[in-house]
């Protein structure tokens, strides 16, 4: 199921731009989970550490996580002439058959038979398009014993043991995704336990994030951009809490924008689905009351969510600020809690 608005504001993707000096990329994950800063989107003490997330959140909101679980999807290989060649596993469509992402310098051959570093073996069983393949893996296993974590292209190094911790959330549950839901890095068992006892409810439904998160917006005209599916998933629990907080007036709030698109492409009812939904200024919010989530890439789908919720003006000033502040940007960088903007 998917809603867009009627009519969306009539702005280029070049009015979601800002400036933002390399230095506040940021490269690795804080000293401790929640250790990061928050800035409160619209409050007067605004500039704040994720761990008082509790303090600034509504009364008894219904906090709504993402479980999907990043797996090692990132694969280096070597053809028989010895050139390297990377395949991101993007989708499991049978035990050993995926979907997947692959680079190489030269053109690869369908049924060209690959050699995994640390032992394995990958068959492309599809002509390459566009840099996109089926694939047979030597073994189903394969992915969790030689595979690394598919760090963002943003993050220049490559991933450690660190990231294979840091680089998911405490709660992820459901092996799926090529990218992590980042909002949710921030939350610890202690933090969670903290929101349970001052009497906010938590829930999760299940995005798996593809590698369109990372595609940045090419045109100018953000109508022309075509937005990748992802599969999603929500359970007859939560889309009963939802329900049941929507009827009394509950805040629902997300953390991060999977969830986001998930309950609003799927109007919060129980069920899997796929979703290209494109929330971006004009859109109508259903079921999504307030935002948790990580500063995002200019001229990217993911700015032009949160400020769909939060008022594009408001949400560009408040970059500039996190910038002058120095707060860290990205998928390891600092978050930002945001409601829905109320319109007259």
């Amino acid at each position: 199921m998917c809603y867009v608005a009627p009519s969306m504001e009539a702005l280029s993707t070049s009015d979601f731009d800002y400036t933002l000096p390399e230095e506040q990329i940021a490269q690795g994950p804080p000293a401790e989970r929640d250790g990061g800063r928050l800035l409160c989107l619209g409050r007067e003490s605004e500039h704040q550490q994720i761990r008082d997330l509790p303090r600034f959140l509504p009364p008894n909101s219904l906090i709504v996580v993402n479980d999907s679980k990043v797996i090692p999807a990132r694969l280096a290989a070597r053809r028989a002439s010895g050139g390297q060649v990377e395949v991101l596993l993007l989708e499991r469509i049978g035990l050993t058959r995926w979907k997947a992402m692959v680079r190489a310098s030269k053109q690869l051959r369908e049924q060209e038979v690959l050699e995994v570093d640390g032992g394995g073996a990958v068959c492309l069983s599809t002509t390459l398009k566009l840099g996109r393949a089926e694939v047979e893996l030597s073994d189903e296993a394969l992915p969790w014993r030689v595979g690394a974590m598919p760090l963002p292209p943003y993050i220049q190094r490559p991933a450690d043991a660190e990231d294979a911790k840091r680089y998911q959330t405490v709660y992820a549950r459901e092996d799926g995704s090529v990218a992590a839901p980042t909002a949710g890095l921030h939350f610890t068992d202690a933090l969670l336990g903290r929101l349970r006892a001052e009497g906010h409810e938590i829930v999760s439904v299940t995005l798996h994030v593809g590698p369109g998160t990372f595609v940045p917006v090419r045109v100018e005209d953000p109508d022309e951009h075509q937005m990748e599916q992802e599969r999603y998933e929500v359970s007859e629990d939560t889309a009963r809490a939802i329900s049941v907080a929507k009827s009394k007036g509950r805040p629902v709030i997300a953390v991060g924008t999977t969830v986001v698109r998930t309950l609003e492409a799927s109007a919060a009812l129980a069920g899997e689905g796929r979703t290209e939904l494109f929330i971006r200024p004009g859109y109508r919010f259903r079921i999504v009351d307030g935002l948790v989530t990580n500063f995002h890439l200019p001229r990217s789908t993911l700015l032009m969510l949160v400020s769909a919720l939060a008022g594009r003006e408001q949400v560009l000033a408040a970059y500039a600020d996190a910038v002058k502040r120095g707060y860290r940007f990205y998928s390891y960088g600092d978050a930002m809690l945001m409601t829905k903007q109320e319109k007259a």
